[in-house]
């Protein structure tokens, strides 16, 4: 790639994060918190495009000159370096390749991840510093990650006699055995790891993986652990479930809060 190659590159890189960034397509890739740092490297990237684009036209105006007071003066025009079979060297066209990456985040947006990486991924459960104070009106309106610590760790001393709204996607075991699953993520999809609650009572018939359910129901006791890593896996006692539209943002930042 020349120059003005490299900066359009340069250029279309930026321009995709810039729609990447807001567009909600970042989302699939990274946390939402830095959002506005995507923002700056796009903008930082066209900027830099167009200062070496102006820098390269510049400097071309610059040689026409001096080879056309060169040619005035009837001195010879430098000619391009050439190799020892008198061929003009020629950057490798397969650089090209690095505008491959660029296509692919322009025109194939990356589901999230879901079930597959989910179920061969144990949970990656945290106990929470603390828990807030829940509102008393049911059924409450509970995150997946922050229901699961609470069962977990608090041992449902805050669920009890109450009624719980969680969502997530559905996951099932090579047993049978469903799950609702968040995917949590610390800066981006990369690091993203499974919290899972399985599921009892008023089970749906026909669960659809990857599917996303809200779900509502009550604390009960029954635990298991994970075959992947032995993490403690909560259950939630359904007692009524719908399914939703995939959430615009489909990760847990909770552990970022």
């Amino acid at each position: 790639m020349n120059r003005q190659a490299q900066a359009a590159v340069m250029f279309l890189v930026g321009a995709a994060l810039l729609h990447a960034g807001t567009t909600g397509l970042y989302l699939r890739y990274v946390k939402a918190g830095l959002q506005p740092l995507l923002l700056a490297a796009g903008a930082v990237l066209i900027v830099s495009a167009l200062a070496t684009a102006w820098y390269e036209w510049r400097r071309a105006r610059s040689h026409k000159e001096a080879a056309q007071e060169a040619a005035q003066e009837a001195v010879p025009a430098a000619v391009p370096e050439v190799g020892p079979e008198g061929h003009v060297h020629r950057e490798p066209r397969i650089s090209w390749l690095l505008v491959l990456p660029l296509l692919a985040l322009i025109l194939i947006a990356p589901p999230a991840l879901g079930s597959y990486s989910a179920m061969r991924t144990g949970t990656a459960l945290q106990q929470p510093y603390g828990y807030n104070k829940l509102p008393k009106s049911d059924p409450i309106p509970l995150n997946l990650v922050d229901y699961a610590g609470r069962a977990v760790y608090d041992h449902g001393r805050s669920l009890a006699g109450h009624q719980v709204r969680i969502a997530g996607f559905v996951a099932v075991d090579s047993a049978g055995t469903p799950y609702l699953v968040r995917m949590a993520l610390n800066c981006c999809a990369a690091d993203a790891q499974p919290v899972k609650v399985a599921l009892t009572g008023k089970i749906p018939p026909v669960l659809r993986p990857d599917g996303w359910l809200q779900v509502t129901g009550t604390y009960t006791a029954r635990e298991t652990r994970d075959p992947v890593n032995n993490g403690p896996i909560p259950y939630l006692r359904v007692t009524e479930a719908k399914p939703i539209p995939t959430p615009a943002d489909p990760y847990d930042e909770t552990w970022n809060n």
